[in-house]
C-alpha cells in the first residue's frame, strides 16, 4: 500500500507539504494526547497533595541513579554524533510537541522493535537498536514522539508504582486477603497502562502527522519490519474482528488476556488511534485548537472524572464485542 492511501478504506489521507513541514504545537498541553481515562487518573493523583513525595519514597528500591549508570555503561546516547539520523528526528519532534527540555535518548542493543521511557525525577528514553534497523524517518519518528509523550505526561512515576505494586503482589501471594486486594489495585493500574500507552501513541500521530506511519508502526509491531507483503487496511480488520469476533467465552478470555497486559494489542492500538484521528480532534489541534500548557491549573478533577466516565460510557456503547452487546440487551431489558 502506498503511502498516498489511506489506511483503512484505501482513500487519500491528508498529506502535507514537505516543504512547509509539521505544525509546530506551541504551548500544547500534555492533556491533548492524553486518552480521557489516563488524564482522569493523572488529574486526580497531581490533586492528591504529597502522594508524589510518598510515591517517589517507596520508590527508592528502583535505583534511577543505578538505572542511569547501567544506561552509560552498555547502551549509546544520542547527540549529533552519534546516530545522528536518530538525533534529528528526536528534535524534529521535540520542536512539534513544544518540548521545553529533551530528556536523554539512548540507543540499547536489542533486535526487537521498541522504545521505553523510564525514570521518575529526570526520564531517559531508550530505543531498541531494532527499530533504527526496521523504521523509515516517519516511523521513527512516531516511535520517539511516543516515548517522548510518556515523559511529557509524567507516566514514569505512575508506572513506578506498577512495578512496586507488581513486586509486591509476588511477595504477599501467600496472604489470600492481601494478595486479592493488591491484585484488585494492580488491576486498575494496568488498565491505566494501557490507556497511557493510547495517550502516547496520540502524542505520536500529533507529532509526526502522518497517520499511515502511526498505522505502520502497529502493524510491525505485530508482524515485523517487512510490510511490503503486508496490507494495512487488512490488518485494521483484524481489529474489528478481534472486538467483534466469538462468543461469551472469548470475551471472558480477551479480559484474562489483558488483566496483566500494560500494552493493549497491536491491532486494538492501530484501531484505536485511527478512530481518535478521524473522530476530528487530530485535525483541530493541527488546526491550533488545543489545550494549552498555560491552563492546566486550572483543569478541574470532576471533569475530567466526568470525562473519563463518559469515555468509558461511550466506548460500552460502541462495543461490537460479544459480553458488551449482552450486558446492553439485559440493561435495556431492565
Amino acid at each position: 500500500m502506498s503511502d498516498d492511501q489511506s489506511p483503512a478504506e484505501g482513500g487519500p489521507v491528508e498529506i502535507r507539504d514537505p516543504a512547509r513541514g509539521p505544525v509546530i504545537l506551541r504551548g500544547i498541553s500534555t492533556r491533548a494526547w492524553e486518552h480521557p481515562a489516563d488524564r482522569g487518573a493523572l488529574v486526580a493523583l497531581r490533586e492528591l497533595r504529597g502522594f508524589d513525595i510518598v510515591l517517589r519514597k517507596v520508590s527508592g528500591m528502583v535505583s534511577e541513579r543505578a538505572l542511569r549508570l547501567s544506561l552509560m555503561g552498555s547502551s549509546i546516547r544520542v547527540d549529533r554524533h552519534q546516530y545522528s539520523r536518530v538525533y534529528e528526528a528526536y528534535q524534529q519532534v521535540g520542536a512539534v510537541l513544544d518540548a521545553a527540555e529533551l530528556p536523554d535518548l539512548y540507543i540499547t542493543r536489542d533486535p526487537d522493535l521498541g522504545g521505553m521511557c523510564i525514570g521518575i525525577d529526570k526520564p531517559v528514553v531508550v530505543v531498541n537498536s531494532g527499530s533504527i534497523e526496521l523504521l523509515d524517518d516517519a516511523e521513527l519518528k512516531f516511535l520517539l514522539a511516543h516515548e517522548l509523550g510518556h515523559a511529557l505526561s509524567g507516566h514514569g512515576l505512575y508506572r513506578t508504582l506498577l512495578m512496586v505494586l507488581v513486586r509486591l503482589t509476588t511477595s504477599v501471594a501467600w496472604i489470600p486477603v492481601g494478595v486479592v486486594g493488591l491484585r484488585v489495585i494492580t488491576a486498575a493500574l494496568y488498565e491505566w497502562a494501557r490507556k497511557s500507552e493510547l495517550s502516547a501513541d496520540r502524542a505520536g500521530a500529533l507529532a509526526v502527522q502522518d497517520p499511515a506511519a502511526a498505522i505502520r508502526v502497529m502493524a510491525k509491531l505485530a508482524g515485523g519490519g517487512d510490510l511490503h507483503d503486508v496490507d494495512t487496511a487488512a490488518f485494521l480488520e483484524q481489529a474489528k474482528e478481534f472486538e467483534t469476533g466469538g462468543d461469551l467465552r472469548d470475551s471472558f478470555l480477551k479480559l484474562m488476556l489483558l488483566e496483566q497486559r500494560s500494552h493493549d494489542f497491536a491491532v486494538a492500538r492501530a484501531a484505536a488511534v485511527k478512530t481518535w484521528i478521524d473522530e476530528g480532534e487530530y485535525r483541530d489541534y493541527l488546526a491550533g485548537e488545543y489545550p494549552k500548557r498555560e491552563d492546566d491549573k486550572d483543569a478541574s478533577m470532576a471533569a475530567e472524572a466526568k470525562a473519563a466516565a463518559n469515555s468509558y460510557r461511550a466506548a460500552f456503547q460502541t462495543s461490537g464485542d460479544p459480553l458488551a452487546r449482552v450486558l446492553r440487551k439485559v440493561r435495556e431489558g431492565f
